[in-house]
């Protein structure tokens, strides 16, 4: 139960960890365009994001995949900053498009973002044969994590929505171009070429 633990509070604390706020920036991208009253959708993201994080986080810890690092830590910016545009440009419109696009984004971030993680995860389980467990209660923890979260997210739009008068479309906005402005910083931070 130790072990559980352990592995799980590290996936959650991985989410939640403010130094590495990528992983909560793309989160508030892929959210804010549900409302609360769409949860299921929202759990569905937050499994995607989980799933693919978990694929290419097990084939980097197998050895099975290898990409270079400098690459993928400038593509995990470049993802949030695609989809906080995606929503700018489709704010106005009907909002099943935009969420059936972040649904993919998800998936698609979840495979770069673990690739991002994967040099830790390889020392965290060290030499270990059973790789798949720590990975399983790791991802067990990022998915809490997420949870957290989006529903956070969605509980403050909610409340801007109802109480506030804030128009979805203003939400969507401000909140997608304040992740934008954070994730072009990111980007120039990483550049690799």
């Amino acid at each position: 139960m130790d072990d559980f633990i352990l592995y799980f509070k590290m996936g959650l604390n991985h989410v939640l960890d403010f130094s590495a706020y990528d992983h909560v920036l793309f989160l508030i991208v892929l959210a804010v365009v549900f409302s609360i009253n769409q949860w299921k959708k929202v759990l569905w993201l937050v499994t995607l994001f989980t799933i693919g994080h978990s694929i290419t986080l097990a084939l980097s810890a197998y050895g099975v995949l290898k990409i270079r690092m400098d690459l993928i830590e400038f593509l995990i910016p470049l993802t949030i900053f695609i989809t906080g545009v995606i929503n700018i440009l489709t704010a106005k419109k009907s909002s099943s498009g935009k969420e059936n696009i972040n649904l993919i984004f998800a998936v698609f971030f979840g495979l770069i973002h673990g690739l991002g993680f994967s040099n830790y995860f390889k020392m965290m389980v060290g030499k270990e044969e059973d790789k798949l467990f720590p990975l399983v209660k790791f991802a067990l923890g990022i998915e809490a994590a997420q949870i957290i979260i989006v529903l956070g997210i969605l509980i403050i739009g909610a409340i801007l929505q109802n109480f506030f008068r804030v128009t979805k479309r203003d939400w969507v906005l401000v909140c997608s171009s304040i992740v934008i402005g954070f994730s072009i910083q990111m980007m120039l931070d990483r550049v690799f070429w």
